[in-house]
């Protein structure tokens, strides 16, 4: 089978690319409005870019009707977010943060997640948790345009708040103990409970 991304609708390549690219980690992304309500959302189109400058990225498209969803709003705004990891036991409140909730309805309040305080930028971080990278945006690249156009995200990490439950014996996370969970296809998840290690040959 061969496929012409040409020749697809916009519903079909996002099929065939979540269902294909994967596991995806999950960004559970708060932010705050220029009217200071908060928001918190998941989005698995994220990874880690650099550590010269210690910077991430993470992807809202647009929403159906083309416009911006409140996140990437609100981080133009204030040009603050702070990025948490999501465990296995935070999974379900996770996904309930992906409903449509009208504009300013803070997912915080709406499903009981509790918030805690960060250190260098205004929104809050999920208090349970494991990690939590406070970021100040660097740029946003837009491309597309209408449903489903990208936004990417760039983000500096100015701090990052471990769980000391989660560090193993070298004092860095142990994977294990994160038992983080990473997006699939359709409504499937996974978690890092089956692990095996190679060693590289550059080392």
């Amino acid at each position: 089978m061969h496929l012409d991304f040409a020749t697809l609708k916009r519903p079909e390549a996002y099929a065939w690319m979540t269902t294909t690219i994967l596991p995806r980690p999950i960004a559970w992304v708060a932010t705050l409005s220029s009217e200071g309500k908060t928001n918190l959302a998941p989005f698995s189109f994220f990874q880690a870019i650099t550590a010269n400058p210690p910077t991430l990225m993470f992807v809202p498209v647009n929403q159906r009707d083309g416009s911006p969803k409140d996140t990437l709003r609100n981080i133009e705004a204030t040009r603050e977010f702070v990025v948490n990891l999501v465990p296995y036991a935070l999974a379900e409140s996770m996904n309930a943060c992906a409903a449509l909730l009208p504009h300013g309805e803070s997912e915080f309040e709406a499903f009981g997640i509790a918030a805690a305080p960060s250190t260098h930028v205004r929104p809050p971080r999920v208090a349970a948790s494991p990690v939590a990278f406070e970021c100040a945006l660097h740029s946003v690249v837009h491309i597309g345009e209408g449903a489903g156009a990208a936004n990417v995200v760039f983000g500096r990490i100015l701090g990052m708040h471990v769980d000391d439950t989660v560090l193993g014996v070298d004092g860095l996370p142990d994977a294990a103990k994160l038992d983080l969970v990473g997006r699939l296809g359709r409504e499937d998840y996974a978690r890092t409970t089956e692990r095996f290690t190679i060693k590289r040959p550059d080392r």
